[in-house]
């Protein structure tokens, strides 16, 4: 848009492209309350050709419907994400206290020392100044800042955001890496992979933007997860970081997870007319016809 249009205008707009508006009202306020951009311009393309014309029969309630999907997964996908955080964090917390100590952790002749100790060093300051940021914000940084002097590896925790925790992760020793890793039965590498990742989908499910058709340049050794996938495009998709999830989540939670995401592609398979939902399959990096 090179102005501004009020949402009237720019139903009317999507209306003269050929897009079928059943119950202007409806389409209306769901505008108003997630914005033209946010359901429209963020997932129109998938109803598109090549010319950039709109497919036949396309309807409003076919682009909110893979709003609302990709919306609704974006919830799931953060829930189970968090989930496998806190599980990180307590086998990393434990980690670093059974084998350095609560208190004098954070030293560099504890990480790994084929990483260039000036990054580690980096990363150690950091960390520490976060600590002392969060003295007097964060409850149990303060109790312990306040009695003992120092936050041990389990209160430290609390405050590392995924990515931080990522990185942390990767600075460990080798052996402390694979005492983290082999508790999902993977390697450190596959571990680092699949962390790297998921810090990515963490931030587009915390600032709402488009999940589904996820790809990413760091690759993720999946074959170690399914050998007889067809990694075409050679890049990680939302396929593959939710069979990755599935993994660290253990049986019976990661059988619920999937089996969340699959009821919302079900349930998006029946809202779509103009389009075949294989497609939207497809951009997730799904095998073709499979759901499970």
């Amino acid at each position: 848009m090179k102005k501004y249009k009020s949402i009237n205008e720019l139903l009317d707009y999507i209306m003269s492209k050929g897009v079928i508006v059943s119950n202007k009202e409806d389409a209306l306020e769901k505008i108003k309350r997630y914005s033209y951009y946010g359901v429209v311009n963020s997932y129109k393309d998938i109803f598109k050709t090549t010319s950039n014309d709109y497919k036949k029969n396309v309807s409003f309630d076919e682009i909110y419907a893979l709003y609302d999907f990709d919306k609704n997964i974006r919830s799931i996908f953060l829930k189970y994400i968090l989930e496998i955080e806190t599980i990180i964090k307590s086998l990393l917390a434990e980690t670093l206290s059974s084998k350095y100590g609560i208190e004098n952790y954070l030293i560099l002749d504890n990480f790994d020392d084929t990483v260039e100790q000036e990054i580690i060093q980096d990363s150690i300051n950091k960390i520490k100044e976060e600590i002392d940021k969060q003295n007097g914000k964060h409850e149990a940084i303060t109790h312990y800042l306040s009695v003992y002097g120092f936050a041990p590896p389990f209160v430290l925790v609390k405050i590392l955001t995924l990515g931080e925790l990522s990185r942390l992760y990767t600075m460990l020793k080798q052996v402390d890496r694979q005492s983290i890793s082999k508790e999902f039965k993977i390697s450190d590498k596959l571990l680092k992979q699949i962390m790297k990742n998921m810090t990515m989908i963490r931030n587009i499910c915390a600032h709402n933007d488009r999940l589904f058709s996820f790809h990413s340049k760091f690759l993720i050794t999946f074959k170690i997860i399914d050998k007889n996938y067809d990694d075409k495009d050679k890049s990680t998709n939302i396929y593959m970081i939710m069979k990755s999830m599935k993994l660290l989540l253990g049986n019976d939670k990661g059988k619920e997870f999937e089996k969340f995401i699959n009821l919302q592609i079900e349930d998006l398979k029946s809202k779509l007319k103009s389009i075949d939902y294989n497609i939207i399959l497809y951009l997730m990096g799904f095998p073709t016809n499979k759901t499970n």
